[in-house]
């Protein structure tokens, strides 16, 4: 069957068709004014038909980063109005005497508190006032709210205040749409469940309107990448948008995991580095997954990808601030004007410093079709060099280190930070730009081995093709432990699981489903949880104490252990691509492969530097640094002291010295 993959990034929106095992890519310039011409613009070229599409989308994310969601209105039970205004103590920057927090997506003027109450237990015990919700529907509807979040005390134990309230509101003001808590995180903690909810609110409508436009203009059906690794009908999507914040950078870990799999790699550090920022995450053997994520300061509570996103990109400005000295991003140039050598930008961008070093070919770039302009940059780092006291070359080697640094940071808070250590993984890069950098910092890490799968810069759509259609959802117990039988269990997952699988059938037909249950289990008196997969061989304070251990570094045996949340995975997998592999090895280079030779500077030192098309090597082939590999969607560098060879996959395998 045929599929296409599509990911919205900042500067570039990828797509790759599988047509049978076939494979075709294309990457066109984003319209971050509205993504949906980009996607457009691609599926004409491609003249894929009516083939179904899976999308990674940053419309959610967009909206909360530049604070362009709709009109939001709260509704809450009378008295916990300021809970989402108050939310915890910890100060994001603790040593910043200026700091305010940043300002809400809902004013105290359109937050409203209706009576009725919820015991910890789920009982009522106080009913729902109708009167008082009609009067609240009317001031929101006077209030020109676009979209209400309700969040009642202990809705996730008994909804039925919610869904009243849900009633009310289609009674007086049908036209706005509603986010319910207890659908969006049936889950304890108020302040984190509300934050939640009210960001669901918030982009909701923004995502319904862009993917309705979507949905007319494609012909076949249309699923939406989740944070969690998994994709949603449409539909699912426009009502629960909060799921989809992170879903381009979820697309590449899909793919790295699968990719590295077949590669014999179980342990990796993605690196995934576009125009505009950088994603990493940690794999060791499964997806790594949170339920604590911050978006714009904003709690969300939703299952996603541990994924770690930095500011620094192909796109990346230079710059020199107040004190003089020089500065990389977190300012990017994006498609639009785009770096100096795109012709439109006047700014110097990570790109532009490459190219100035000899590390891109400017006719190679996006296989041809699209010709940088080497030439104008010259006088913009002539100006820059001379306002820093650099020369040309030692400021665009200064941006590039820079750059590195900034990226070397956020692969340590994702490994060393959790106690792992780089040098056990093997760096795993993609990314449109993430080939010009990967050596580099793997050196900078002590890591030996770099994986370049094929393709590279448009893994992240190649991760789409491979996802699970994938329903999470949770519920807070508060439970004992040590009480908890295996019947117990049974009689608490059963209403998840009903709702699991009708919400998959929802979704669509699969040849497989599978379902996978979770604990959320704590020492009793601690603050956080950790997530305990159930399984048949071991009991699930075994499994806690022994993750806890390898979390924390001890276990404390005979305290008592607290179930906290149910969780509950359905996932349905359909016909996934297969990728081309090959028995057959040859150390023999085609001739046709090395195209051209051009200086390239190394620390400083220039070199005479073989350019290689990626595409006509053959698995087997070695090749030695200094070389660049050019390909469609990326450039591939490797330094002096690099070497590279192709696998069976058509991967690259690095291997950097120190």
């Amino acid at each position: 069957m045929t599929l296409i993959g599509v990911d919205t990034g900042g500067t570039f929106t990828d797509f790759i068709v599988n047509d049978d095992g076939i494979f075709r890519i294309l990457k066109v310039l984003s319209t971050p004014a509205n993504p949906a011409f980009a996607v457009l613009q691609g599926l004409g070229q491609l003249d894929a038909g009516s083939c179904p599409v899976v999308h990674g989308s940053t419309v959610a994310t967009n909206a909360i980063l530049e604070r362009k969601g709709v009109k939001t209105a709260l509704i809450t039970t009378v008295g916990f109005t300021d809970v989402i205004e108050i939310g915890r103590q910890q100060r994001e920057d603790l040593y910043d005497l200026t700091y305010r927090r940043p300002r809400g997506l809902v004013p105290s003027s359109l937050r409203f508190g209706i009576p009725g109450r919820i015991s910890s237990d789920g009982l009522e015990i106080e009913p729902f006032d109708r009167e008082e919700a009609l009067a609240v529907a009317l001031a929101v509807q006077r209030s020109g709210a676009k979209s209400v979040a309700v969040c009642l005390l202990y809705s996730f134990l008994y909804p039925e205040h919610e869904r009243a309230m849900q009633r009310v509101l289609a009674e007086v003001c049908p036209e706005v749409a509603v986010s319910l808590s207890h659908e969006i995180l049936a889950e304890f903690r108020e302040f984190e469940r509300t934050s939640t909810t009210v960001v669901n609110a918030y982009v909701s409508p923004v995502m319904a309107r862009y993917l309705s436009d979507l949905v007319a203009a494609v012909p076949a059906s249309l699923r939406i990448m989740q944070s969690n690794g998994g994709s949603i009908s449409a539909e699912t999507a426009m009502r629960e948008s909060v799921r989809t914040i992170l879903s381009g950078p979820a697309g590449g870990v899909v793919g790295a995991a699968e990719v590295g799999r077949l590669a014999g790699f179980e342990r990796l550090l993605t690196f995934d580095m576009g125009g505009t920022s950088t994603d990493v995450a940690l794999i060791d053997g499964q997806l790594p997954l949170t339920t604590s994520t911050t978006v714009a300061s904003f709690p969300v509570k939703t299952p996603m990808l541990d994924i770690h996103t930095v500011g620094a990109g192909g796109g990346s400005i230079a710059a020199i601030d107040p004190g003089g000295a020089l500065t990389v991003g977190p300012e990017s140039a994006g498609a639009d004007p785009g770096p100096i050598c795109y012709g439109r930008g006047k700014r110097i961008t990570v790109t532009d410093a490459n190219l100035f070093l000899g590390r891109l070919v400017p006719d190679r770039f996006l296989g041809g079709n699209m010709a940088l302009d080497a030439p104008r940059l010259q006088p913009y780092f002539e100006s820059l060099a001379a306002t820093s006291g650099l020369t040309p070359v030692e400021l665009a080697e200064g941006i590039l280190q820079i750059a590195d640094s900034n990226m070397e940071r956020a692969l340590r808070v994702i490994s060393v930070e959790r106690g792992f250590d780089p040098r056990e993984f093997a760096l795993f890069s993609f990314g449109g730009a993430g080939g010009l950098h990967c050596a580099s910092l793997a050196r900078s890490l002590g890591m030996k081995r770099v994986l370049v799968p094929g393709n590279p810069g448009i893994l992240s759509a190649t991760g789409m093709l491979l996802a699970d259609v994938i329903k999470d959802s949770s519920l807070t117990v508060m439970l004992d432990a040590a009480v908890l039988t295996q019947a117990t269990l049974e009689e608490l997952f059963a209403p998840l699981e009903a709702r699991g699988w009708a919400e998959m059938e929802g979704e669509g037909r699969f040849e497989q489903v599978t379902v996978e249950r979770c604990l959320d289990m704590r020492y009793q008196g601690q603050s956080f949880e950790i997530m305990v997969p159930l399984n048949a061989t071991a009991s699930p304070i075994e499994t806690f104490e022994e993750l806890h251990e390898k979390q924390y570094g001890h276990r404390n045996p005979g305290r008592p252990v607290q179930v906290v949340n149910l969780r509950l995975r359905v996932a349905g997998s359909a016909d996934k691509p297969r990728f081309p592999v090959t028995q057959t090895l040859t150390d023999i280079i085609p001739e046709a492969a090395q195209i051209a030779s051009q200086p390239a500077i190394f620390d400083g030192v220039e070199h005479a530097t073989a350019v290689y098309d990626r595409a006509r090597l053959l698995p087997g082939n070695h090749i030695p640094g200094p070389a660049i590999l050019t390909e469609y969607s990326s450039t591939i560098v490797l330094p002096p002291y690099a070497e590279a060879e192709v696998d069976r996959f058509g991967n690259l395998l690095l291997t950097v010295t120190p």
